[in-house]
């Protein structure tokens, strides 16, 4: 039984080696140019994904912990809008998101309390990052 055992942990150690050895090689050649149309492009269609939520269509009837995923989204387009060259956005962006955590919305379940207010100015700042943005991919 032991010699089965050491040879299962000597193939698991030997596996986790070549998949160590591997890691560091690139899956292909890097993707050149693009900048900040890239950039106004993949933020673009993330702000229509995004404005389609109830939680921003709605913000002020919907019950906050159901907002949770959205607010997630929300968090990982920060960057996003911050690499586009919003700044002063994405920081507000950002502290809806840090408001919305902080006061535990993802466990309050009735709309109309201060985490209601909280999805609405979210709601507010993706309007106006979204007009940017519009405006930059309309005057191409």
């Amino acid at each position: 039984m032991t010699g089965v055992h050491t040879r299962k942990t000597l193939a698991i150690g030997a596996l986790t080696l070549l998949l160590a050895a591997c890691g560091g090689q690139e899956a292909g050649p890097k993707p050149q140019g693009g900048g900040q149309t890239a950039s106004t492009d993949v933020l673009g269609i993330k702000l229509d994904a995004l404005t389609a939520d109830q939680c921003y269509r709605s913000p002020t009837s919907q019950v906050p912990r159901g907002c949770a995923k959205y607010i997630t989204e929300l968090g990982s387009t920060v960057g996003t809008v911050r690499a586009a060259g919003l700044v002063g956005y994405a920081d507000d962006l950002s502290k809806g998101i840090d408001a919305y955590r902080a006061s535990n919305c993802e466990s309050v379940s009735t709309p109309g309390n201060p985490c209601s207010q909280t999805l609405s100015d979210i709601a507010a700042t993706l309007t106006r990052i979204k007009q940017k943005v519009d405006q930059w991919t309309s005057g191409r």
